[in-house]
This record gives structure tokens, sequence and C-alpha cells, in this order.
């Protein structure tokens, strides 16, 4: 048995997920902490995904911000679990992605790991995704052969689907190799929109949305984008989609009510996210949904509704909890980086093969 510490930063840039398990045959949850992204470093992250003045010097600094927040949560952490870092075999930190361009050979996600294992005295297992595009990979979703180890004992034609700022699917059937890739945007242009219009960070439970109409015109639009045609492996992120991608669309249209574009926005997520499952997976028995998205009850609603022979449901009904399935993950992943285990899937991203993942920081 280890204790391995996972910390996620998604592309919501809500805040840090830190999760604690212990890994024996199967990773174990044990405790959590979350800290709220300070408003200026979530502004510079931001501003750090497309181009800008200064930005090498500006990304430097940042990740210094980043770690030393990370390394807060950290100690928050064991001091809550009466634990020192003797006791953490390692961190698995899967840093903050500022750009992701797979197509041309890169992918970047800064976190300062060596300052990480300074500030915790722990070992830190970092860059995970830059090994698998190296490999001709994608580089992500890296998460499905985390979710084939917690749920492919169940037996069944599965899928676990992940909604943070972007969504992704992880399709399990026995006896095949696991499976998946990116839908399209998760949250992304929900917040990018309630924040424009009415300076909320994110439409709580999809309460706004769900007031809304949707705009099937603006969505057949939206919908057009050449990523959501083929089932993968694919990814994506806010360089394909984001506020001025969906201002351009709204510009070729009189203007619609904001509430309504919201509701549009909401079905593009779901219609996106179902549309790629009945297309690379007919006829799945159950839907697993973790991240923010499980907590959008009309975003969860909506996915039941053009799902009906398929049982929706959150991670929770089989013991793990959705918001820190992703933290989890990065903490598994630290583990088969010193174990030596191959953790990407050539079957999601494309890679020549399997790779064993990550860089190591030792304290």
């Amino acid at each position: 048995m280890a204790y391995y510490i996972g910390v996620m930063s998604g592309t919501s840039l809500d805040g840090l997920d830190i999760a604690l398990i212990e890994q024996g045959e199967q990773p174990a949850l044990l405790a959590t902490h979350y800290l709220p992204m300070p408003t200026q470093l979530k502004d510079e992250l931001l501003s750090l995904c497309t181009s800008g003045a200064d930005e090498i010097a500006r990304a430097a600094m940042a990740e210094n911000r980043w770690a030393q927040l990370a390394a807060e949560g950290i100690g928050q952490l064991l001091v809550e679990r009466k634990l020192g870092p003797e006791h953490i075999r390692a961190i698995g930190s899967h840093g903050q992605t500022i750009r992701h361009e797979p197509a041309k050979g890169f992918t970047v996600q800064i976190g300062n790991p060596a300052l990480l294992a300074e500030l915790t005295g722990i070992s830190v297992v970092a860059d995970f995704r830059r090994r698998d595009v190296a490999a001709g990979g994608q580089g992500a979703p890296l998460v499905p052969a985390f979710h084939e180890t917690l749920f492919g004992h169940l037996g069944q034609r599965l899928a676990v689907l992940n909604v943070g700022g972007f969504s992704n699917l992880s399709l399990i059937e026995q006896d095949q190799p696991v499976r998946g890739f990116d839908c399209g945007p998760g949250n992304v242009l929900l917040d990018a929109w309630i924040n424009q219009q009415r300076q909320q960070p994110y439409d709580a439970d999809g309460a706004w949305a769900a007031g809304g109409a949707v705009d099937e015109t603006l969505l057949s639009a939206l919908l057009s984008d050449p990523f959501f045609a083929g089932n993968g492996p694919k990814s994506t992120g806010r360089e394909v989609f984001n506020l001025p991608w969906l201002i351009s669309h709204l510009s070729a249209y009189p203007p619609l009510p904001e509430q309504n574009v919201q509701a549009t926005l909401l079905e593009l997520t779901a219609r996106s996210i179902c549309d790629a499952l009945r297309s690379a997976q007919p006829a799945t028995d159950t839907l697993l949904v973790c991240g923010g998205g499980a907590r959008n009850g009309a975003l969860m609603r909506r996915l039941a509704a053009l799902l009906p022979a398929t049982r929706v449901d959150s991670t929770q009904a089989h013991g793990v909890h959705p918001d820190w399935v992703e933290a989890m993950a990065f903490a598994w992943l630290a583990h088969c980086c010193l174990e030596g285990v191959p953790a990407n899937r050539p079957s999601v991203t494309a890679a020549k093969g399997l790779r064993v993942l990550g860089a190591i920081y030792p304290a």
C-alpha cells in the first residue's frame, strides 16, 4: 500500500482539486481538499491561452504562483489527515494547460513541478501528456485507462463521461481495448457566456439555461464545426472553442435573447456528447458522469432525455464522488510512472504504442 496525492487544475480554472489516494490493488480515495483559484492568477492563466506580450516571463511567474498554491493546499490536506511528507510516495501534478495543439506536435502544461517538490518535500510526477504527443498521440484524454481501472469490473457496455471545461468519453466493453476521445465543449462556453452577460462564474445547476429556449438554427451552425465529425482519436481545447468562436457565429444572426444563447450552449454540450456516444458505442447500457457537469441538473436531465435506453448516473452511484475522479486519476498516473507501467492507450490517443507517462522530480 502507498499514498499518493493528485492535483488537478482543469480548463474551467475554478480552482485546484487535490485528492489523497491509497494505492493497493485498486486506488481508494481517502481525503480531498479544494482551493479556489485566485482571480488574478485565473485571469493571467486565461490570458496565456493566447499569444501575448512577454508571455515566456509571464508564464514562468504564473506557474510559480500555481505551484505555491498547490503546495499550500497539499500542506493543508496533510495537516487535516495528520500526515507528513514522508508518508506520501509522490504527487501527481497535472499542471495547468495553456496550449494544446497535438496536430502541431505540442501540448503545454505549466506548474513548476521542481518548485512544488521543493515546497512540499515530496517527489512530484508531472508533464504526463507530452510523451504521448511525442509518440504521435493526441496527449488527451488520459483518464480512460483510469476509468477502466475503476469501473471495468462492472461487466457491461459502459461509458464514463467527464464534463469539465471540455467533455470527454471513455468507452469500456469487455474483451475490448478501452476507447475514448474529447466530445467538444463541456462548461467552457456556458461559463464564458454567463460571465460576460451576468458576471457570474458559472450557471448553477443550469438554471439560467433551463429557463431559455434552444435556437435550433444557431445550434445547427455550432454543430457544423469540423471537430464534431468522426469518433476520434481527437482532442480539443480553448484553441478551438472559445468566446470569440461563439461570437463569430452569433454575428451571422439577428440578436438573440442572452438566455436563449445559454440554453443553446447547454444543448450543444448535451447533443455533442450524445451524438458521439451513439455513433461510437451504440446501445450503451450505462453512462456514468463525473466532473463539474455532474452537478448541472439541467445537463443531466438533457443527457437522460437524449439517451432514453441508457441509464445516466453520476459516478457516485458506484462509490466515487464525481468531483474528485480527475484528481484521483493523476495520483494514479504518478503511481504508474514510478512503477514503470504504461498509462496511455493507443486506442484512445492514436499514439504509436504504450508509453510510460510523466517526468519525475525527486524530493
